[in-house]
């Protein structure tokens, strides 16, 4: 027996072809490396990546009616280098809210244009709530790496052309 029959299933290709291991090129000409539509954890990250959007963005809005409603639900700061009215804060995050909720919606819908959306939003949390630090230290810290993480679920997810 030859050496290429000793490395060919019956069905004629390489058995040590990588191909369909998932461990070398696909074939398919896609130039965009990394998880597709179809791969499970990129499919489920974006999900739950819109999810958090949605239930964040709510979250962000009730913080922010929270923060217009009464100026005495979050403590005092005595000198802050990003001081801003706490009323002010709260219109911040009540629009960054309705705008995150809204994104979140629509990448669960698989709007196209939700997940660049989303990406900007949870950019812009991070950093909102990054200030936001001295008035609720855990919550704040929280968010960061639920924003970390939408924004790593939507930058890798290739969704496939329909």
């Amino acid at each position: 027996m030859s050496d290429a029959s000793q490395s060919r299933n019956p069905q004629g290709s390489p058995v040590w072809d990588p191909s369909h291991q998932g461990t070398g090129p696909s074939g398919s000409g896609n130039r965009f490396p990394g998880p597709h539509a179809g791969d499970g954890l990129a499919a489920g990250g974006v999900t739950f990546a819109g999810v958090l959007m949605l239930v964040n963005g709510i979250l962000a809005v009730l913080q922010g009616i929270a923060a217009i409603a009464e100026d005495d639900v979050y403590g005092r700061i005595g000198d802050y280098v990003y001081k801003i009215n706490l009323t002010g804060w709260g219109w911040i995050l009540l629009i960054v809210g309705l705008v995150a909720a809204a994104a979140g919606w629509g990448v669960l819908k698989g709007a196209a244009w939700a997940r660049v959306t989303g990406i900007l939003l949870a950019s812009v949390s991070l950093v909102l709530q990054f200030l936001f630090l001295p008035y609720a230290p855990i919550w704040s810290v929280v968010v960061i790496a639920i924003d970390v993480f939408v924004i790593w679920a939507l930058a890798v997810y290739r969704p496939t052309a329909r």
